[in-house]
C-alpha cells in the first residue's frame, strides 16, 4: 500500500499519545480515523477541539479535522495501518501485575476488519511478549489470514511493536524528532512500519524485533527510576544528617563522571512510575535492584508527608498553601503524581488550613472532595498563607522573588529557591488561618 499512495490510517485510544500522535500522522497527509470508547472525547475531536492540554496540540487538531484528515469515531473501519495506543494500567490485585486487557481488546476490533495488506502496530507501553500474544489472538480470529511467525509462507499482515518516547509538553515535537525503535515480529513486519513511520518521524527509525523493543522501552523508564532513587535516597539521607542535598549534589556533580540528578516528592507520571514494575513482574527473581527503586520512590512520597505534616503542625493556625498537582512542571497531567498524593494527604490531615495552587488545573480532583481544602491562586497563597509547601517546580513558582517569599515558612521539595532563608517564625507574624 505504501508508495506514493498514503495508506488510511486507524489510531484505536485517543489519549495523551493516541491523540497527537494521530494528528501527526494527520499532517503528514494520512486519512486517519481515531477510534475512543468515549462519545465525548470522539465529539471533541470532530469539533476541532481537543480534551486533553498539550502544547501546539490545539491548532493541529482543528487544522487536520477541517481538512477532512482526522475524523474520530467509536466504530472501528478498515484501514491500511492499525495504530494502537490503549491503556496498560496494573491489574487491580494489589501486586503491580500489567493488565494488557485493553490491548486484547483493541486487537479483537481491528481483527474483525482485517484485511491482506494491512499492518498492526502496538504502542502502548507492555510487558515483554505481548506483541506476540496480540498476534495469537488475532490469528486465532482470523483464520482466513496468514500471520507473521504463523506460517511458513509469506504472512498476508505485519504486526510491529513501536513505542514512543516523549515528554508531556512537548510531545509534538518529540513524536516528531525523537528516535524511535521499530520492533517488527519478523524483520519484514520491521521494514513495513519502518516505512510508515518514517512518513512523519523525523528521527533515527532503528529495526529490531519485536520483543526487544518492548524491553527497551521498560529498560528506558527503570533506569531514570533507578537513577531518581538515588537523588530522592540521598535527600532523604541529607534530612537525617542535617544537610542540605541540593549543595551535595551541586558539589558532587562537578565531578567529570558523576551526573546525580534533582530529588523530588517521589516519581509520577504513567510512565517511570509504573513500566518499572512490568520487567519485575516478567522476572521477579532478578529484579532486586529495580524493585527497591520503585519502592525508595513511593517512600519518598510518605517521608514528604511526614516532614510537611511536622512542619504544619509546627505552626498551629497558620495558612498552608501547597504549590502544585502536576506530575512534573508546566503540564497539566496528574496521573500517579507524588505532588497530588502529598496534597491530598495533608488535606484530609489538616482539612481547611490546606490551600492548593495549580495553575493547571480548572478544579482539584475528586480525592479533595469534604476535606475542607480549596485551591487559590498564587498571589492569594502569597499574600495569606504563612506556610509554603513546593511540590511541583511549574515556571510561574520559580519566579517568585525572595521578597514575597521572605517571612514565610518553606519546604521545597523541588529545590526551586535555593536563597530562602531559615525563618523567625515569631518575628515574621505568620498570619492564622482564620
Amino acid at each position: 500500500m505504501m508508495g506514493d499512495v498514503k495508506p488510511d490510517v486507524c489510531v484505536v485510544g485517543l489519549g495523551y499519545i493516541g491523540l497527537p500522535t494521530a494528528a501527526i500522522i494527520a499532517r503528514a497527509g494520512c486519512k486517519v480515523l481515531g477510534l475512543d470508547v468515549s462519545q465525548h472525547v470522539v465529539d471533541t475531536i470532530n469539533r476541532g477541539e481537543i480534551h486533553i492540554e498539550e502544547v501546539d496540540l490545539d491548532g493541529l487538531v482543528h487544522g487536520v479535522v477541517q481538512r477532512g484528515l482526522l475524523r474520530a469515531s467509536t466504530e472501528i473501519a478498515p484501514s491500511d495501518v492499525f495504530v494502537i495506543a490503549v491503556p496498560t494500567p496494573f491489574a487491580k490485585d494489589g501486586h503491580h501485575t500489567p493488565d494488557i486487557s485493553y490491548v486484547l481488546a483493541a486487537a479483537t476490533q481491528v481483527a474483525a476488519v482485517l484485511k491482506a495488506g494491512d499492518t498492526v502496530i502496538l504502542e502502548s507501553t507492555s510487558p515483554v511478549g505481548t506483541t506476540d500474544q496480540m498476534r495469537d489472538l488475532m490469528a486465532g480470529l482470523r483464520p482466513d489470514l496468514k500471520f507473521p511467525g504463523k506460517t511458513k509462507e509469506t504472512p498476508d499482515v505485519s504486526i510491529a511493536y513501536c513505542p514512543e518516547r516523549v515528554l508531556p509538553g512537548r510531545i509534538l515535537e518529540e513524536l516528531t524528532n525523537n528516535d524511535r525503535s521499530i520492533g517488527g515480529i519478523t524483520p519484514r513486519c520491521a521494514r513495513k512500519a519502518l516505512a510508515f513511520y518514517k512518513r512523519f518521524v523525523r528521527g533515527t527509525c532503528v529495526t529490531t524485533d519485536a520483543r526487544s523493543a518492548e524491553m527497551t522501552k521498560l529498560v528506558e523508564n527503570a533506569y531514570r527510576d533507578v537513577n531518581i532513587a538515588f537523588a530522592n535516597e540521598l535527600s532523604m539521607v541529607a534530612d537525617k544528617m542535617g544537610l542540605d542535598v541540593w549543595e551535595v549534589i551541586r558539589l558532587a556533580n562537578r565531578h567529570p563522571r558523576v551526573n546525580i540528578l534533582q530529588p523530588g516528592p517521589g516519581v509520577g507520571g504513567h510512565c517511570i512510575a509504573v513500566d518499572p514494575w512490568f520487567i519485575v513482574a516478567g522476572a521477579p527473581d532478578e529484579t532486586p535492584l529495580i524493585r527497591t527503586a520503585r519502592n525508595v520512590n513511593d517512600g519518598k512520597m510518605h517521608h514528604v508527608v511526614a516532614k510537611a505534616s511536622a512542619l504544619v503542625e509546627a505552626h498551629p493556625g497558620v495558612k498552608v498553601a501547597c504549590l502544585g498537582l502536576a506530575f512534573k512542571a508546566n503540564i497539566d497531567d496528574f496521573r500517579e503524581s507524588p505532588a497530588r498524593y502529598v496534597a491530598a494527604s495533608l488535606a484530609r490531615k489538616f482539612g481547611a488550613r490546606i490551600n492548593v495552587v495549580e495553575p493547571y488545573a480548572g478544579e482539584l480532583p475528586r480525592e479533595f472532595e469534604g476535606t475542607g481544602a480549596v485551591q487559590i491562586d498564587l498571589d492569594t497563597a502569597l499574600e495569606e498563607c504563612g506556610v509554603l509547601i513546593v511540590l511541583v517546580d511549574h515556571d510561574v513558582f520559580k519566579v517568585i522573588p525572595l521578597a514575597e517569599r521572605s517571612g514565610k515558612v518553606v519546604y521545597d521539595t523541588r529545590g526551586i529557591w535555593p536563597d530562602q532563608p531559615g525563618v523567625d517564625v515569631a518575628a515574621a507574624g505568620l498570619r492564622l488561618a482564620s
